[in-house]
């Protein structure tokens, strides 16, 4: 370790102690819900800024964030928690091949930006020379396959997970990708913000091929045909929406099939090269958009072809180069695209990666030393209270068959909730970490981590894996496993650091915006095709069916009203299966809360019922204040509303609510018996 760097993270540490023995000496922070309200709103006019308003006028969006608020606050108390971790394993000589090995060596390298600029770009070398040397069409398939296993994402989109019709087995899936921008509205829609972008985004594109070395008047013919190339690989992509469809994202074909659809696409060598060569079928998520790309091989020249990958791998791994190169990518990536004007720090910038590439060695220390006592247990209870209120809630539907209630209440017992952290964890004894370069560690990894999923292929699936750290402050539902994953952090409640927060904010947070909110998602719009055992399998009769679908389409009516910035509407579509677990998160998470202690004793606290803490606590979990740039971003690439309509739409929906803040005809958040919407 250089001298400098080595002095900085014993700084760190000791800031780090300090900060630990202050914090101790802390008193309790007053109420949050009575402290973030915005008297100067109605309830009635806007619940979010009433709920939230007074706590955003306080805490603006600092210039390095796209955004501020509760999710903010407690990754900071998350960051500060793995930076300890990240300190203290590069402060110490561990044993070669050591989990604090591997995370002292990959933050210290990552911290040391003289040996970054020494490097510079030696770490790709090897791979802009391969790229440099293509010579037809098969070594640039060959290529594209090739960077796919190296964490890059070129031409097409390409994982392993389970099939979605047969859950026991694993199976490769393809599907449509390789846009810089990520959505291909980005590279047709004709509002003056989307042109903007895109004429920013071929600027960046040629400022980065100069800073690795191309001259100017190259740069600039390479970045206009990776645009052109960008935009028809976008043409013949499906919209956001229309990905939301498992069935007609389904289309298994055998390998030896694929030929007569993508004459130019060698499959078995583009396999063999993704470490999975004994595959015989392939699942295709949109076939239309690979006989397009069969086509492009030879539209686009081979020089045009090796500038797209070129700057694929470069755009990859920006984050871990050098300072010109880092700075053009945020200015672009997060400036731009987002609104975010300043750069981290760092350290925090370093913690993020370290945690993200070796979060399971992190999650490891993790959960001995930062949860607080009873965090499993207090989330099982949670998360079994709201199984059981969905389970009186499909009894008492009025609206579904006696038939389907009964397949629905087997699939709701059979969804597993995986809660807190795995049992067990994964191997990581064969990727090699080392202080040598910060951009080698990160291909390492990402090489390591295609090879684990790869090797799963022709496996039995295992059912245990988590695919989220105890340490992400998020959750998920996996219709394929049916399965729902609520990792440790989410206990955390900024305001009640070393407590329980009471059971009318828990409810609301973790009740109904984590475990409502994703058992909802196995039976939304999409979780809803899918059978108790994760297969793609019709389970409804056909009447109930469409009554459920006329259903959502009144979600899907209710956001597409909802409108952000100017003249921007949230996409309903688009958005319905998030939407649809929002309305029914909150409701279980309300019915659960109801037979607490809390609310049938009808304790005050903080001066609030038992009823307006739930309402004010479901609204404090997406207390989130986003600036506009990053609002326009989300509406375009995003399954989620801005977390506005995340609180006004499905409150909107409940007469509870109503009642409790006294919403009457004429208010926003009013909507009429006959408009609220019920579907579970």
């Amino acid at each position: 370790m250089n001298q400098r760097l080595f002095i900085f993270i014993s700084c760190l540490l000791t800031l780090l102690a300090a900060c630990t023995s202050r914090e101790n000496k802390t008193e309790l922070t007053p109420d949050p819900l009575v402290t973030n309200r915005d008297s100067t709103v109605r309830p009635g006019d806007n619940f979010f800024r009433y709920a939230n308003g007074g706590w955003f006028k306080r805490n603006p969006i600092p210039a390095s964030e796209n955004s501020n608020g509760l999710w903010r606050m407690i990754g900071d108390t998350i960051n500060a928690q793995v930076l300890q971790v990240c300190s203290r394993a590069a402060a110490t000589e561990s044993e070669k091949g050591s989990n604090k090995q591997k995370i002292g060596d990959f933050f210290a390298a990552g911290m040391d930006t003289v040996n970054i600029e020494e490097v510079g770009l030696l770490p790709l070398k090897a791979e802009l020379d391969s790229i440099a040397s293509l010579r037809d069409i098969p070594s640039v398939l060959r290529s594209i396959a090739h960077l796919h296993t190296l964490g890059a994402g070129p031409a097409f989109g390409f994982y392993l997970g389970q099939d979605d019709k047969i859950s026991t087995k694993y199976a490769l899936f393809f599907s449509q990708g390789g846009l810089g921008l990520g959505d291909k509205d980005y590279y047709f829609n004709s509002d003056d913000r989307t042109v903007n972008i895109r004429n920013e985004y071929v600027k960046h594109i040629h400022a980065m091929l100069m800073l690795i070395g191309q001259e100017e008047s190259l740069a600039g013919k390479n970045s206009a045909s990776i645009m052109m190339l960008e935009t028809d690989l976008a043409r013949s992509s499906r919209e956001l929406e229309a990905l939301r469809d498992p069935v007609k994202n389904y289309n298994k074909f055998p390998v030896k099939r694929l030929k007569s659809m993508t004459p130019r696409f060698d499959w078995p060598m583009v396999l063999g090269e993704l470490g999975v060569p004994a595959a015989d079928t392939v699942i295709i998520g949109q076939p239309e958009f690979f006989t397009s790309l069969s086509v492009l091989l030879r539209k686009y020249s081979i020089e045009e072809w090796k500038a797209y990958l070129t700057w694929n791998l470069i755009d990859t791994y920006a984050a871990y180069l050098n300072r010109d190169i880092e700075v053009q990518n945020f200015k672009f990536y997060s400036t731009i695209l987002n609104g975010v004007t300043k750069q981290r720090p760092r350290w925090k910038r370093v913690v993020q990666q370290t945690n993200g590439y070796l979060g399971e060695l992190i999650g490891q220390i993790y959960i001995e030393e930062y949860l607080p006592k009873g965090t499993k247990e207090k989330l099982l209870e949670i998360g079994n209270a709201i199984r059981d209120v969905y389970a009186e809630r499909i009894k008492k539907l009025d609206w579904m068959s006696e038939e389907t209630k009964a397949r629905a209440q087997t699939k709701l017992a059979a969804i597993v909730m995986k809660v807190g952290y795995p049992d067990k964890w994964k191997d990581l004894s064969q990727l090699e970490i080392d202080r040598s370069s910060y951009c080698a560690n990160v291909m390492r990894a990402n090489a390591w981590r295609h090879a684990y999923e790869m090797a799963k292929f022709g496996k039995p699936v295992d059912r245990t894996e988590w695919g989220m750290y105890p340490q992400t402050y998020n959750a998920y539902y996996n219709p394929s496993n049916n399965e729902i994953a609520v990792p440790a952090c989410n206990i955390l409640v900024p305001g009640f650091e070393r407590q329980m927060a009471d059971d009318a904010i828990l409810y609301g947070i973790i009740g109904g915006s984590t475990f409502g909110h994703e058992i909802t998602h196995g039976f939304d719009d999409q979780g809803s095709q899918y059978d108790e055992k994760g297969n793609l399998k019709n389970w409804w009769t056909e009447e109930d069916r469409a009554k459920f679908l006329a259903r959502t389409k009144k979600i899907v009516d209710q956001y597409s009203a909802f409108t952000v910035l100017d003249s921007i509407h949230v996409n309903g579509d688009a958005t319905q299966g998030e939407n649809i677990a929002d309305l029914g998160g909150v409701i279980m998470g309300y019915e659960a809360f109801k037979k607490t202690k809390q609310y049938q004793e009808k304790q005050v606290i903080g001066g609030l019922t038992p009823d307006e803490r739930f309402f004010l606590g479901y609204a404090y979990a997406w207390m989130i204040n986003t600036k506009d740039e990053s609002l326009a971003r989300q509406i375009m690439t995003d399954v989620h509303a801005p977390v506005e309509f995340r609180v006004n739409g499905p409150l909107a929906n409940m007469p509870e609510f109503h009642k409790t803040f006294g919403i009457k005809p004429g208010d926003a958040m009013y909507r009429p018996d006959s408009l609220q919407i019920v579907i579970w």
